[in-house]
């Protein structure tokens, strides 16, 4: 559907893009990232036709944008990051004059303005004029009308900007019906924006491309190892031991252990001067009685007693830091090759009749990845 083929553009001061190469198959809905200044927005209006590219080439179903613009135009819907819009019409108006321009059928304008604005939920806003819209509407206009001509291609610049979370929950579901039947390039810093609707992740940092690949794949591709997260229930040494003996396993760390080992040592310092302070409450609040003195030689009977009410009673030994059966454990387990060890844990630990509460894979973010190749590559242009 759509292919950019070692597209740049070079301006004066070595900004713009260099070398970009990728494409597109009819129905996926691709995330465009970057930092800003990476050369997205530059990109895009490549790809609509409103800017020429240095060098390369760019061909939208089989039409080059440079040999046939305005057949590869008309397969094409974009939305700028600032909404193409004329304030002084009214929206029903706008998108008519947008009809036209897109050579909708005469006979068909009406059936197609209609269509756009249910789509974006601007029933009773046909004549309202669009200076005073929120901008939330705005962008719903702006979006009506890079969809109104039914295009093969989509390029949307940031369609959730400025929308409340309704708005933006309805956008992305029109991004998806849209998918089913158009190819959805999306450009978005809301990261999780792209884990909820696209297919494919496209990052793009200092003019070039760093990363080209499915969502469930960017751990692998990033030489991510493999972790998993657990909670057993039993004691921990035993779980420490059963799981540090299987060879597929490269480490093993607990996550709760400071809590648990401070836990019984708090419990003893509270509990310490409880006796001892209420020992000396009943000695002070006792009246003070003259004991008759034993003469040489007889037994001083009351001796015993005194030294017995007199000894400290002997402190309680302190509590050992292991949990018992009843408690659960909280590990952090990586394997030793990167392959999936969540089988093998499952079976050891339930041979030792311990049971897993929980079993998570970890793995790195989008917002990690994305953070880790656009950092390092600034940080090595800066050195240069």
């Amino acid at each position: 559907m759509l292919e950019v083929k070692q597209v740049s553009k070079l301006y004066e001061n070595d900004r713009g893009v260099r070398g970009i190469d990728f494409s597109m198959q009819r129905g996926e809905i691709v995330g465009f990232l970057g930092p800003n200044g990476a050369g997205k927005t530059t990109t895009m209006r490549m790809i609509t036709g409103y800017l020429n590219p240095t060098h390369g080439q760019i061909i939208v179903d089989g039409h080059s944008m440079a040999d046939n613009p305005k057949k590869a135009r008309r397969k094409i819907g974009y939305l700028p990051e600032t909404p193409p819009l004329y304030p002084e019409m009214t929206v029903q108006s706008y998108l008519r004059f947008i009809a036209n321009l897109r050579d909708v059928p005469a006979r068909e304008q009406k059936m197609a303005v209609s269509e756009a604005i249910a789509k974006l939920g601007l029933q009773g806003r046909e004549k309202q004029i669009i200076r005073s819209l929120s901008k939330g509407y705005k962008q719903r206009v702006g979006l009506a009308q890079a969809i109104l001509h039914k295009p093969d291609l989509l390029v949307l610049d940031e369609p959730t900007s400025g929308l409340d979370p309704k708005q933006i929950i309805e956008i992305r579901q029109l991004i998806h019906e849209l998918g089913e039947n158009h190819t959805v390039l999306l450009s978005t810093h809301i990261l999780p924006e792209i884990n909820a609707i696209c297919n494919r992740v496209l990052i793009i940092n200092q003019g070039r491309v760093v990363l080209d690949e499915r969502p469930e794949n960017l751990g692998r591709t990033m030489g991510e190892t493999f972790e998993v997260s657990l909670e057993v229930k039993g004691p921990r040494e035993r779980i420490l031991s059963e799981l540090r003996s299987l060879p597929a396993i490269g480490e093993v760390k607990l996550l709760d252990a400071a809590p648990a080992e401070e836990q019984p040592q708090l419990h003893a310092l509270n509990e310490a001067p409880a006796e001892p302070a209420a020992a000396d409450f009943d000695a002070a609040s006792e009246p003070e009685v003259d004991e008759p003195q034993a003469a040489d030689g007889e037994a001083d009977l009351s001796a015993p007693a005194a030294s017995a009410t007199s000894t400290p009673a002997a402190a309680p030994e302190a509590a050992t830091p292991t949990a018992s059966a009843s408690e659960s454990v909280k590990l952090l387990v990586t394997s030793a090759d990167r392959t999936d060890i969540r089988e093998a844990v499952f079976f050891q630990l339930a041979k030792a009749g311990y049971p897993i509460l929980e079993m998570k894979k970890e793995s790195l973010s989008l917002e990690d990845i994305f953070l880790k190749l656009t950092t390092d590559e600034e940080g090595a242009e800066t050195d240069a």
